[in-house]
């Protein structure tokens, strides 16, 4: 086959304005092959089809296209696989708690051959928009509030979807979503106007994007909101002069579901034929479910509207695409040369990933783990300890809730018969508002000497438009908890959500609560492997914890303001004199009913021993602007257990051109100890990790004074300062 230049050329070169245009079009699936759309595909009006599934129909579709069309250009087929296809891994949220690019790879790439076992070559993954706003419902595809770390994951999420070569068995594009600025929607509600500065935008939303970028993602998609008063559908800003000039990006764009006839309702267009000019004239290459290129480009063209060349260049973009995924040479899809959905390869993968993600909140005089042998009456109880569909989380189009294994389920295998459980659903739902089911559940709870409760969010409370503006346990959880509480039992709590919640109130009730995301298919083993000791908790939070809803936004990376709080300058409400005079004198920021600090920080996770940074020294204190530096600690493991730590650094630049924030991720490793065992964690820092974007959006490294922070947490451990020459 001749390059893929040349290729592309040429066949643009025999393609009519009509079939470049269908190029750009993107169908959605119908559950079948209807005579309209055969004939759509026929005539070489269909680029894409989305949500289609069956490698049967899959294969019959890409024969129309081969077969029947004057050029023979195959479809990308498009699906939303998001975390896992039929073997359902943790919610990326939850991935990202592993701080571990392999588990994030390895689960992309067993999703990656499932699906294209079933004829699909395209997903709609990583979401890569940092937010941090825990009502957001999308939070639970995010991979949470950091740049640093969401462009790190991101980018092996990539790699697990697409490998080394497009053109093999197994792999499939991926899709950097939502550019950009999504994660910043007003109030945490989807769709919602988004207000951010080009800074902004520069330093904190766009890194994980040009991450992804620099790796070789296939595509992008816009996201769905207006911001800064020009949609993303529309914004040439960010999909041209930042996309294609400034990162001189390859690969082709598409629009978000129905997001360019969604300009109309902004009030950016009037009507069809000029939301197809606003999308096509800012860089939109493939417009998804809606049909306003095929209905108006041709006519736009014609008055010059709309230029031409713009549109040769997107249906480059997509043919080079289709060209890196082999379609031209191999358009169809045999099944039987992939390895069975499901197997147990791909099963260990996702408990791996479940273990992982896990993060151990409290654990109160060590209550975990469990030890069998002490064990003799243990009660199970909440909506969420046997739900198979609810583990799986948002985004399960394809998940199997068959092939769940529970949380229930793999507590009774572990203690086969020598252990009497009891279970009790407590409540229906996570959402129950009545007392009903207390009952059952508060006697099996009196005559257990254990109890394991399993309570948070169904998966239907997070995810696309499911954003909560109270992120408390839902419904009657928390009363549930404390009644349970009462009864002065050894009490477990592990979580099941799409979000960070609000557990101010709920940590009061348990000696132990593990915070376990949405887990996936394996959650029930993994999960029970952790109660049990088989495995130490490892998870880290890759996103802070409000100690209410009304501290939101609150994250780790923020500015330091002119009256930073402190605990010396912070009053609790409670502690106000009645009457006092009002002053402005020494006051600082921070709410009188919250603080100023989260819950749970960024990076926060225990596990089943301790660990002890000690040590810390630089290679130099002295770095020139161009240099680098390395950053050395001793970490020893205190305890009487193997376990993993997960080391962070971070660094803070004392006076910049525009202000820097308090601290800033640079570093992270899985660093494994056996007990008593210490090592010597290195980090390399470069220059180049220091810089931002300025005042007038230079990337720049800027000399000066800067702290540094070596722990296991945001909250540090250790800390030194380096100049910057």
């Amino acid at each position: 086959m001749i390059n893929k230049d040349e290729f592309v050329n040429e066949l643009l070169g025999k393609m009519t304005l009509a079939e470049k245009i269908g190029q750009m079009s993107q169908f959605a699936g119908r559950g079948g092959i209807p005579h309209d759309l055969a004939d759509d595909i026929r005539h070489g009006k269909v680029g894409s089809i989305l949500n289609e599934v069956g490698v049967d129909l899959l294969n019959e579709i890409q024969r129309i296209a081969v077969e029947e069309s004057r050029l023979g250009i195959p479809l990308i087929i498009g699906r939303d696989v998001i975390h896992g296809y039929q073997t359902v891994f943790p919610i990326p949220l939850g991935q990202a708690a592993s701080w571990n690019p392999s588990i994030i790879r390895e689960g992309a790439r067993v999703a990656a051959v499932e699906a294209a076992s079933d004829g699909v070559n395209w997903t709609f993954a990583p979401m890569i928009d940092v937010t941090r706003d825990a009502r957001w419902g999308r939070i639970a595809e995010s991979l949470g509030e950091d740049p640093y770390l969401a462009s790190k994951l991101g980018v092996a999420m990539v790699e697990g979807f697409q490998g080394d070569d497009l053109s093999k068995e197994g792999h499939i594009a991926a899709c950097a979503k939502h550019f950009a600025g999504y994660g910043y929607s007003e109030a945490g509600r989807d769709y919602a106007y988004v207000n951010i500065s080009e800074s902004e935008l520069r330093n904190v939303a766009f890194p994980p994007f040009k991450a992804c970028a620099d790796a070789g993602v296939a595509t992008f998609m816009s996201a769905f909101s207006d911001i800064n008063g020009v949609p993303s559908t529309a914004n040439d800003f960010l999909l041209r002069k930042v996309l294609r000039d400034e990162w001189n990006y390859k690969g082709f764009v598409v629009s978000d579901w129905d997001s360019v006839i969604q300009l109309i309702t902004h009030g950016f267009a009037e009507h069809d034929r000029e939301a197809a000019m606003h999308a096509a004239n800012a860089g939109v290459d493939m417009e998804m479910a809606s049909h306003t290129y095929l209905a108006h480009l041709e006519e736009l063209i014609e008055e010059g509207k709309v230029n031409e060349e713009d549109i040769n260049s997107s249906v480059k973009h997509i043919l080079s695409v289709k060209y890196d995924l082999g379609l031209f040479e191999k358009p169809y899809t045999n099944a039987s040369s992939f390895p069975e959905k499901g197997n147990n390869n791909h099963l260990a993968a996702a408990k791996e990933a479940a273990i992982q993600s896990c993060v151990l909140l409290k654990n109160d005089h060590q209550v975990l783990p469990l030890k069998k042998e002490n064990l003799k009456n243990v009660a199970v109880i909440g909506p969420l300890a046997d739900d198979k569909h609810e583990q799986m989380g948002t985004w399960v189009f394809d998940g199997k809730a068959e092939w769940c294994q529970t949380p229930l389920q793999a507590i009774r295998k572990e203690l086969g018969d020598d252990v009497n459980i009891r279970y009790a659903r407590g409540l229906e739902t996570s959402r129950t508002k009545n007392r009903d089911g207390f009952a059952e559940a508060l006697a099996i709870a009196a005559e257990s000497e254990t109890i394991i409760m399993f309570m948070g969010e169904e998966s239907i409370l997070s995810g696309e438009a499911h954003c909560r503006a109270d992120i408390d346990l839902p419904g009657v959880q928390n009363e549930l908890l404390e009644e349970i509480s009462k009864l002065g039992k050894q009490t477990i709590l592990v979580i099941l959500a799409g979000r960070p919640l609000t557990l101010e109130q709920t940590q009061h009730y348990v000696n132990s609560m593990i915070f376990a995301w949405h887990p996936g298919t394996m959650g029930g083993p993994a999960i029970s492997d952790i109660l049990f000791g088989k495995v130490a908790p490892s998870g880290k939070l890759p996103v802070s914890f409000p100690r209410m809803v009304g501290q939101i936004p609150i994250y780790y990376n923020h500015r330091n303001s002119g009256k930073p709080a402190t605990y010396e300058t912070f009053t609790y409400i409670d502690h106000i004199p009645t009457r006092a005079g009002q002053t402005s004198t020494g006051n600082t920021s921070f709410h009188l009913d919250a603080g100023f600090e989260p819950l749970y920080p960024f990076g926060f996770g225990l596990t089943y021993t301790h660990f002890h940074y000690h040590h810390l020294r630089l290679s130099s204190h002295e770095m020139p602007v161009d240099g680098s530096i390395e950053v050395f600690a001793e970490l020893t493991n205190s305890g009487s257990r193997e376990a993993v730590e997960i080391a962070q650094l971070y660094i803070r630049d004392q006076v910049g051109s525009i202000t820097r924030p308090v601290k800033e991720l640079k570093g992270f490793q899985r660093v494994h100890l056996q007990p008593g065992e210490t090592k010597t964690i290195v980090f390399h820092l470069k220059a180049s990790d220091l810089a931002f974007y300025n005042r007038t959006m230079q990337h720049v490294v800027e000399p000066g004074h800067f702290d540094l922070w070596v722990g296991g947490s945001s909250n540090g451990d250790l800390h030194t300062n380096f100049t910057v020459r």
